[in-house]
């Protein structure tokens, strides 16, 4: 699986899980439709949610007049995915293809204002990232 797919499942494993609480591994079978397990998938989906709070505090501290509750649920989960990866696997994965996927997914899922402000966002947090 391409990892621009693995991001746009993840997206749709996290939207799952954020509207109807479903477990994980369930909201990653779902989105696979019967086809075969990505690794990177489950790193995206199983490390969102296991440092949820903490990439949410970082996401809450670069936010301006928002909260992250009030965030569409689409924008909330594409930065949470982008911020654990910027986090985790920056040696792996360019901070700006990082960025990049973050904002062609939101052009895609998001509304019209979406990738902009996704990338507003997540221009703060690298920068943060990179000064810590």
């Amino acid at each position: 699986m391409k990892r621009r797919t693995a991001r746009e499942k993840a997206l749709q494993a996290l939207f799952q899980i954020d509207v109807s609480s479903t477990e994980a591994s369930s909201a990653i079978d779902h989105v696979l439709e019967g086809e075969a397990g990505d690794e990177y998938l489950s790193k995206l989906v199983l490390g969102v949610v296991e440092h949820k709070v903490e990439i949410d505090n970082l996401i809450s501290e670069n936010l301006e007049k928002w909260t992250i509750d009030r965030l569409a649920t689409v924008d909330r989960n594409l930065l949470r995915i982008a911020v654990f990866e910027l986090k985790n696997f920056r040696t792996e994965v360019p901070a700006n293809v990082i960025l990049d996927e973050a904002i062609e997914i939101a052009k895609i899922y998001g509304d019209d204002q979406s990738s902009k402000f996704i990338n507003g966002v997540l221009s703060k947090v690298k920068q943060k990232l990179l000064n810590d």
